[in-house]
Formats: C-alpha cells, sequence, structure tokens
C-alpha cells in the first residue's frame, strides 16, 4: 500500500519522465534515496533516506530533512550538531525515485556524525579502507 505523501501519482511513464509534476516514487517503505552535494565545490558530502515528510520539509523550508531509518523518525540535519544543509538546488533523477539535493553546510561546514567533511572518507585500497580527505 502506497503511503499518503501529498505528492500527486504521475499518469504514465511520459509525464513520470518528462511531465513538470513533482512525482516521486517511494519505495515500498516509503522511502527515497537523497543524495547530498556541496553546492559550490561538487563534493559528495552524503547519502540518506528521506520519507515524504522528509522531502516536503526540505521543500518547504529550503534546508535537508531527511529520515532516520535506525531511530525510525525525521532528522533535520544539524538541528543538533549545527550542520545545517542549506539547499541551493534539487534535482529528482528520470523516474523519480532519488533526489540530488546540492547544499551549502552550515556550522563547521561538515556532514558526517564521525567528524569528517564528507561521509565518504575512506577509499578502498586492495580490499582495506584507508582514510582520506
Amino acid at each position: 500500500m502506497r503511503p499518503m505523501t501529498g505528492f500527486p501519482t504521475a499518469p504514465d511513464t511520459h509525464a513520470l519522465e518528462h511531465g513538470d509534476v513533482l512525482a516521486p516514487k517511494f519505495d515500498a517503505s516509503g522511502l527515497i534515496a537523497a543524495i547530498a552535494t556541496h553546492a559550490d565545490t561538487g563534493e559528495v558530502l552524503m547519502f540518506a533516506w528521506m520519507n515524504a515528510e522528509a522531502l516536503a520539509k526540505t521543500l518547504e523550508t529550503g534546508e535537508a530533512h531527511y529520515f532516520s531509518r535506525s531511530r525510525n523518525e525525521l532528522w533535520h540535519k544539524g538541528a543538533t550538531s549545527g550542520q545545517v544543509q542549506k539547499l541551493a538546488e534539487i534535482r529528482i533523477d528520470c523516474d523519480q525515485d532519488a533526489v540530488w539535493m546540492k547544499v551549502r553546510p552550515q556550522g563547521d561546514g561538515g556532514a558526517c556524525h564521525t567528524g569528517a567533511r564528507s561521509c565518504f572518507y575512506r577509499v578502498i585500497e586492495n580490499g582495506r579502507l584507508v582514510e582520506r580527505s
């Protein structure tokens, strides 16, 4: 059963892929993938999930909101860390099941709960993880 989202459903594939109506396709858990990159540098900052409420609040406030699967709750990025993500631009992919946000991080400019600037701070080399900035 599709959760009530406040977002319309596209009537057909053409409307979904080429129309001007935002009709996000949430998965069976009511979630959509979200990638955040730095609006000025292009650096990939993080990947998270959004539910309909998180997407709506992001669009309404201009600040990134996500859905925490581990805590099962809405999460305003930076509410406790100060690393608020101000939205510069938001895009949705061709079949409307993933969003890409270009953001400007506030506070110390970080995005990762570990203290790293990006959640993608490790490189896989010869099957091992190596930290890189």
